[in-house]
């Protein structure tokens, strides 16, 4: 149960700037200081956009990375990087992602980078603010491998990067970190179609060096890519299992499915907070406060206002950023409505 009834947060990211857009595209143009200089400022950017929202809980908006979880596969050893898209022309889909190749023992010997991003956040983030930093599970960065005879399908690409991720969860707490979100999107993606009873198993044994020993929560959606789902969305299939997983906060992507299986939050409460995704990340209708409150009100007929905790749909990089500041003011001005009329 959490301190704060209502609580709002983000999942992890946040949109670039235009300049750093840019910037990115011509990194050979900079030195190493002048990247240092752009990922400060850029996290800067982020943070202010989100403490001028009014959050209870912010991030660095992941601005140090290429996506959610693309960089993590840069700090891999045993893979060759795959640096061009599969398919460059047409709608754009998540088959224009490309998977690298396996090329030998898969580790981390330096870690993933999530011990620097954190101590940059805590470095500029004004003080009395909750930050939190967001991880892919390694289910989800499992399915931008490929496959070979060492690691001969998903599920053992996953086990190989397992404990790379559980001890870079371990190095974000002993850093002090007091919040962590595990990303599993595959999991709610393919969970229709898969064992999902193990992926409870492949979750728990992730996160089991650091339970109780920061606040930890996992984001379920059905995929962002350029505004683009790619599972089937729908939650049932991955319940009553999931309620087994060892966290402190689910969090649910419910706007862009106009709130389809909202009591779902009812059982999810009676096990653990429940962030619900108020915040349509995929659409450029901004959510009024009015809108947010009577939706906030809508959850609340299912959980509690000391269970419930609201957030965008999923991370907020796939949106431009004149509508990701105005949907978490909103969100905000929305949800403090409601708490307002409650008391708090």
């Amino acid at each position: 149960m959490q301190e704060i009834p209502l609580r709002t947060t983000v999942i992890g990211s946040y949109p670039f700037p235009g300049w750093l857009e840019f910037a990115s595209a011509h990194l050979e143009e900079f030195g190493s200081d002048d990247i240092a200089e752009m990922q400060n400022d850029a996290a800067v950017v982020a943070i202010q956009d989100q403490v001028r929202a009014g959050l209870d809980v912010i991030t660095d908006g992941e601005q140090t990375r290429f996506d959610f979880n693309l960089s993590f596969y840069g700090h891999l050893d045993g893979i060759d990087l795959e640096p061009a898209s599969p398919r460059r022309f047409g709608p754009p889909a998540h088959d224009q992602r490309g998977k690298h190749v396996v090329t030998g023992e898969l580790a981390a010997p330096h870690g993933l980078g999530t011990v620097e991003e954190f101590s940059r956040l805590q470095r500029l983030a004004p003080a009395g603010h909750r930050l939190k930093m967001s991880v892919p599970g390694p289910f989800t960065m499992s399915g931008r491998l490929l496959p070979n005879a060492r690691y001969p399908d998903r599920y053992a690409l996953t086990e190989a990067l397992l404990p790379l991720i559980r001890n870079e969860l371990i190095a974000l707490v002993d850093a002090g970190c007091e919040e962590i979100c595990v990303d599993e999107p595959s999991m709610s993606c393919y969970g229709y179609r898969e064992d999902t009873k193990r992926f409870v198993d492949i979750f728990n044994r992730t996160v089991e060096g650091v339970v109780g020993k920061t606040r930890l929560c996992t984001h379920l959606c059905f995929g962002n890519f350029k505004g683009h789902a790619v599972g089937y969305r729908r939650y049932a299939p991955l319940f009553p299992d999931f309620l087994d997983m060892t966290v402190d906060e689910l969090h649910l992507e419910m706007a862009s499915r106009e709130y389809a299986e909202l009591e779902i939050i009812g059982e999810v409460a009676k096990r653990m907070d429940v962030a619900v995704g108020i915040i349509d990340v995929k659409s450029y209708f901004i959510e009024s406060p009015e809108f947010i409150a009577e939706r906030v009100r809508t959850c609340l007929e299912y959980a509690p206002a000391d269970r419930l905790v609201f957030a965008p749909d999923c991370g907020l990089s796939q949106t431009a950023r004149w509508a990701a500041k105005k949907k978490l003011h909103n969100m905000v001005a929305g949800v403090q409505m409601v708490k307002a009329e409650l008391g708090f």
